[in-house]
């Protein structure tokens, strides 16, 4: 027997394996994977919504969550092939980090066109500005901004005419470059240029007829409610469809909506409210402060952004001073519930050096279905935008590595495949994957 018919007999036996998985998946949903017509359509939603409720988004065959249920089952690992292949039948996003301009106009294409074919729309994270991550576990991008204008041109090529969700550059706003250590920006000139970088993006990639495109903005335990208000007006956040939280991250999605509600109201009292009030994203309320709070002496006005319970002083700020603006006038935004099903991990105090609470964290799980039926005006969509199983990074809580102390093991690589996380993120989600 030849090599070539050992490999051809293999690949046979792998296509079958993750053809079964899906039709697993798929009864489990209840056709769930498939789109209905009036979702995968081109019409606008009601109330100015870029994604109908009935929206459906696209379901890879092949993803790492499908090829790891075919591996538990070879190993007998029953459950977690169950586990897996549940997930592998759950929309998740495509990340784009790098490439050349062929081959991401290329394989946009081919993830378009197969999401097209299915009746569904992919989700796809544009991940590439220069100096992303601030160095740090995802380092790197594109080594200039022309490069990086060139691959998002070719990213817009490649989607073309066809539907698309596009998450654009996770953290580029909650981490400009002036923010990151090192002084690398003395002049602002980078995060001059990263601005403009994003804006340029936007406006290529919402020249697509199809795309519907969100501009990363951190998450509630980030960036002030004015501060990224601000970021995403220089961002270019107006000739977009909205922006995207919690992406990569843990936190409950009841705060991620509060939060990005409270972001909307601001944008719009900065550029189209009261007159009085236009350029001023700094009087806006945040998770930090609240004028409407009591001043009881201690910072902040009252508010937490760790306690919840103080937060309807920030809404009260906005119910004095904003009012109720039209739905159709403010930003929306999706949220990334691809691993929040548990909150955010909060080891003891002293545990550790450096938690990197962001990043691996035991004990956390999947969290609400992705879905465009939210069933809140300004949420267009629940995702799974980080790939549940993917690292963060060699995580080491600050003890100097490179063994991460929660796990005692080197972690992968940011975004290497990590089985036992995978697991066990599916294992504790919320809703449960399995009954």
């Amino acid at each position: 027997m030849t090599n070539r018919t050992v490999r051809g007999g293999r690949a046979r036996r792998r296509a079958a394996g993750l053809a079964a998985v899906l039709a697993v998946g798929a009864a489990w949903l209840g056709g769930g994977t498939a789109a209905r017509a009036e979702g995968a359509g081109g019409g606008q939603a009601d109330a100015g919504r870029p994604l109908a409720p009935s929206t459906r988004f696209y379901v890879a065959p092949d993803s790492r969550a499908a090829q790891q249920a075919v591996a538990d089952a070879a190993a007998g690992a029953s459950e977690d092939a169950a586990l897996m292949t549940r997930l592998a039948a759950l929309p998740q996003a495509t990340w784009f980090t790098g490439g050349t301009p062929e081959r991401v106009r290329a394989d946009a294409a081919a993830l378009t066109e197969r999401a097209a074919a299915a009746g569904q729309v992919p989700v796809l994270v544009a991940y590439n500005i220069p100096g992303r991550d601030c160095g740090s576990y995802s380092g790197g991008g594109a080594t200039t901004s022309a490069a990086y204008r060139e691959w998002i041109g070719a990213l817009a090529d490649g989607i073309g005419d066809r539907r698309a969700v596009v998450v654009l550059e996770p953290d580029g706003l909650a981490a400009l470059p002036k923010d990151c250590a090192g002084g690398i920006d003395p002049d602002g000139s980078r995060t001059t240029t990263r601005l403009a970088d994003l804006g340029h993006a936007v406006t290529t990639l919402k020249a697509r007829p199809g795309a519907t495109v969100y501009l990363d903005a951190g998450n509630s335990q980030w960036r002030g409610v004015g501060e990224m208000a601000q970021r995403l007006i220089d961002g270019g956040v107006a000739g977009s469809d909205g922006f995207a939280l919690n992406v990569s991250n843990f936190h409950p999605t009841e705060r991620q909506t509060r939060y990005g509600g409270w972001v909307a109201k601001c944008v719009w009292f900065a550029t189209k409210g009261p007159a009085w009030g236009r350029g001023h994203t700094d009087w806006c309320a945040s998770q930090f402060w609240s004028a409407a709070a009591p001043n009881d002496g201690k910072p902040g006005n009252a508010v937490s952004a760790d306690d919840p319970a103080t937060w309807h002083w920030i809404d009260a700020w906005y119910d004095q001073t904003v009012g109720q603006p039209p739905v159709a006038e403010l930003a929306h935004f999706v949220v990334d519930t691809s691993r929040n099903g548990r909150g955010a991990w909060h080891p003891a105090p002293g545990s550790y050096a450096d938690p990197e609470a962001w990043c691996n964290p035991p004990g956390r799980g999947m969290g609400p279905r992705p879905t465009a039926d939210t069933g809140q005006p300004l949420v267009d969509a629940y995702l799974y935008v980080k790939t549940i199983g993917d690292s963060d990074g060699s995580c080491t809580r600050g003890t100097g590595g490179p063994v991460d102390p929660v796990y005692g093991v080197v972690d992968p690589p940011a975004g290497g495949w990590w089985p036992e996380f995978a697991h066990g993120l599916a294992r504790e989600a919320q809703p449960a994957l399995l009954p």
